[in-house]
């Protein structure tokens, strides 16, 4: 069977058509926020074949494939690539009404240029078209890259990471501009296991004795300088729970010091302990013009069996449902107070928070970039079309969708770019059907402004990628 995907696919009304083809359709792509691996970018890597660029990594499928009844040996085991491959191929079929259906199929056609339903009976042959394909320069990383016409390509990075990759990456003068962003979770979850021994190291990457707080400081504002000097654009908070407690240097202090001990933290020290750090790290954004990511609401590793067996990040994480308003804006404006809130980008996974981080972004504007503060797209679990659609009303009724910033594919996959395509259409379709039901004048020079602005000029402001 041929593919559903038609040039107007999700365009429902001529104003949507014209958007997208006149002007969304070829606009360069700055996902400024994503899990890509730097060095595979410097190798300039061709994947072996499908399943490894494609289900690598991909908890979004492996969690597709585990409610379809796969034993996980063909997810994260030891099985082949080929029979991954057909597992998943077993699993599209089923998916109907989930965003995987459409970005396997968007996938399959925008890289391999492959029209074909993807099913147990269409697999094989699919396989094979697509490993021929795989193995051409064509399809080697950077390929995609360029042929996706992506400009900036905003990686996640510990602070403790040498960005060996992104310095030769910079170095050689390669046109996508791949930019770390600086991740310091394992640093402010004072009350976690993996605590000491990244202390440990944050201090041997610093040539330094962290035997306590003040030199703690010290190492992490080093790291935030040496991110810098790398092209670092932004920081990545991951909150799974929402912290501030007004707390003075003094008693953090003692905080560390007890934990460096090897002491236990309570639950309070543990808020005041990332309180204060955290606002020290904002503090440092601003003064670098980062912009600062939070990441709220997700409920991490639910499944301690499975935990156990393959680790984090594989497939067991789901919405929390913890209020965030009343911390989220201590944390804030005490950045504020001080003249030192840097641009800010609020993600909730729990679309409940949507009206509370839409309303909580116009607290903090200002004249320094329109949209300082963002309420950012549709996260994980809400990257679907009702969930674009509700990210993007929400911020049209309570702030300005003009000033939005777009899209990112949150991936860990090459293959993900068509996201943003998605994206795209979702968006022309949205304005164009205000259009046809009289609720915005058909002003195509104003509406494609807001396309042109959404889709890619407004993050390339926001990120100073101005050439």
């Amino acid at each position: 069977m041929k593919t559903f995907i038609t040039d107007d696919f999700l365009l429902y009304n001529e104003t949507a058509k014209e958007l997208f083809h006149n002007t969304a359709k070829d606009l360069p792509i700055i996902d400024y926020h994503n899990h890509l691996k730097q060095d595979e970018i410097l190798e300039d890597k061709n994947f072996d074949n499908i399943a490894d660029i494609w289900l690598g990594g991909d908890h979004y499928k492996w969690r597709a494939m585990r409610a379809n009844g796969i034993q996980e040996d063909y997810i994260t085991g030891n099985k082949s690539g080929y029979e991954k491959f057909l597992k998943w191929s077993e699993t599209v079929p089923n998916t109907l009404g989930n965003p995987l259906y459409h970005w396997t199929h968007l996938e399959l056609l925008r890289y391999f240029d492959i029209d074909e339903i993807l099913n147990e009976k269409s697999a094989p042959a699919i396989w094979e078209e697509a490993n021929k394909k795989l193995s051409a320069p064509e399809l080697s990383v950077r390929s995609i890259l360029k042929k996706d016409k992506v400009e900036f390509v905003g990686t996640t990075d510990d602070p403790t990471d040498n960005l060996d990759s992104h310095r030769a990456l910079k170095e050689e003068g390669f046109e996508v501009t791949v930019s770390p962003s600086f991740r310091p979770d394992k640093g402010l979850f004072i009350e976690r296991e993996t605590f000491l021994p990244w202390v440990e190291k944050l201090g041997e990457v610093t040539n330094s004795s962290i035997e306590n707080y003040d030199a703690f400081l010290t190492s992490l504002s080093e790291r935030v300088d040496f991110f810098a000097e790398h092209g670092c654009k932004s920081s990545d908070h991951g909150i799974d729970v929402m912290f501030y407690k007004e707390v003075s240097k003094q008693e953090v202090d003692q905080i560390f010091k007890k934990r460096l001990s090897g002491e236990d933290v309570s639950e309070e020290e543990a808020e005041k302990f990332k309180t204060y750090t955290f606002l020290a790290l904002g503090e440092w954004y601003a003064d670098k013009g980062w912009a600062m990511q939070l990441h709220l609401g997700a409920l991490r590793n639910n499944n301690k069996r499975m935990f156990k067996k393959v680790g984090p990040d594989t497939g067991f994480d789901s919405i929390g449902d913890l209020l965030i308003a009343n911390k989220l804006a201590g944390l804030l404006d005490s950045l504020e107070q001080n003249d030192k809130l840097p641009k800010t980008i609020l993600y909730s996974l729990n679309a409940r928070d949507y009206d509370v981080l839409a309303s909580m972004a116009g607290n903090y504007q200002s004249s320094e970039v329109p949209g300082k503060v963002q309420f950012g797209t549709a996260w994980w679990y809400n990257d679907t079309i009702d969930g674009m659609e509700d990210q993007m009303k929400t911020l049209a009724n309570i702030g300005l969708i003009s000033n939005f910033i777009g899209m990112l594919t949150d991936s860990r996959s090459f293959l993900s770019f068509p996201r943003h395509e998605y994206f795209r259409r979702i968006l022309c379709n949205l304005l164009g059907t205000w259009v046809e039901e009289g609720k915005v004048p058909k002003d195509m020079s104003l509406l494609e402004k807001y396309v042109s602005n959404i889709c890619y000029e407004n993050a390339k402001r926001y990120f100073g990628l101005e050439k």
